[in-house]
């Protein structure tokens, strides 16, 4: 199973890099949802030399068998993914086996930690942190979350609540505000504007909890915030081609003051359940390439992008 797409030669732009790790008994779907959607992000629609990322597994061994008995090529090892990763954009960690990772300390651990600092040593660059799933435990444990919002999968959120408890309170930091959501981004990276009309995705977990109050029987007119967070439409921001690029003059203020946060303007997003990580993965291509290309990819797939919730991080 073969995600590497080639770059194409005659376009302005490098395809976003994404790696995704796969412990022993990882989950099929976590993978293969993610898999699917950078696998059909393109540019042009009509063109298919202008696919928008190039796709790397990562494992253990050569080949790693998931949960659910099917057994997956990887393209190169951890060893190698840890020596590589100042070259990934985006890297993505799936759900299987928590509790053999966390209670041996084993990968994707010191993948996500490194695959941070890489973050924090050069701001300038637009990195994303994704979970899908139990993934998320993984994210906990290394205390990424700290002062950060996400999510889990639903069965799994009283034990995500206390491994990034007890996160916290070993390194002496905020705890993590866990939350029942599609999907959790943190923008602490990017340039979000100040107010709802700039930003049409930021969504506070505030106004995220009165919509949810509101949907469970109350009634309110819809602010621009809820009409956007329910399928409303933004024009595409996104910078093309690798998200390492191209730095103007305008956004080297905003850099300087990433260079300060925490994890140095990081993107953490953590997805709930299984094949929620579909519809994080449409968020990624939406920021990153264009709503135009996250719509298509989701009527290519016939699925219903169900939107999920981003957040301002504490340290913003």
């Amino acid at each position: 199973m073969s995600a590497i797409v080639e770059e194409p030669d005659s376009l302005n732009f490098e395809p976003i890099k994404v790696l995704i790790a796969l412990q022993d008994k990882f989950d099929l779907c976590d993978m293969a949802g993610p898999l699917e959607v950078f696998n059909w992000a393109q540019h042009d629609r009509r063109d298919p030399e202008t696919k928008a990322f190039r796709t790397i597994l990562a494992g253990d061994d050569e080949y790693v068998t998931s949960a659910q008995g099917a057994t997956v090529k990887t393209h190169i090892s951890y060893k190698d993914a840890m020596s590589r990763l100042n070259e990934i954009d985006i890297l993505v960690i799936v759900g299987g086996e928590s509790e053999k990772v966390i209670k041996t300390k084993s990968q994707p651990l010191s993948l996500i930690k490194a695959f941070t600092e890489q973050q924090k040593k050069n701001p300038a660059r637009e990195r994303t942190l994704m979970s899908v799933c139990t993934g998320s435990l993984f994210l906990g444990e290394t205390g990424i979350l700290s002062g950060l919002s996400a999510t889990t999968h639903p069965d799994y959120m009283t034990k995500f609540e206390i491994i990034c408890s007890n996160a916290a309170q070993r390194d002496m930091a905020d705890r993590a505000d866990v939350m029942d959501a599609r999907y959790v981004v943190n923008n602490l990276r990017f340039d979000l504007g100040e107010n709802e009309d700039e930003n049409p995705y930021l969504l506070t977990k505030q106004q995220y909890r009165e919509k949810r109050r509101m949907s469970q029987g109350g009634s309110a007119p819809s602010s621009p915030v809820e009409e956007r967070a329910n399928g409303g439409r933004r024009p595409s921001a996104a910078r093309k081609g690798s998200i390492s690029l191209k730095i103007s003059n305008t956004r080297r203020e905003s850099i300087i003051k990433r260079a300060n946060l925490r994890l140095g303007g990081l993107r953490v997003l953590t997805s709930s359940g299984v094949l929620s990580g579909i519809d994080g993965a449409l968020y990624l291509v939406g920021a990153l390439v264009s709503e135009d290309s996250a719509e298509e990819v989701s009527r290519i797939m016939c699925h219903k992008w169900s939107k999920g919730v981003v957040v301002d991080g504490t340290d913003v």
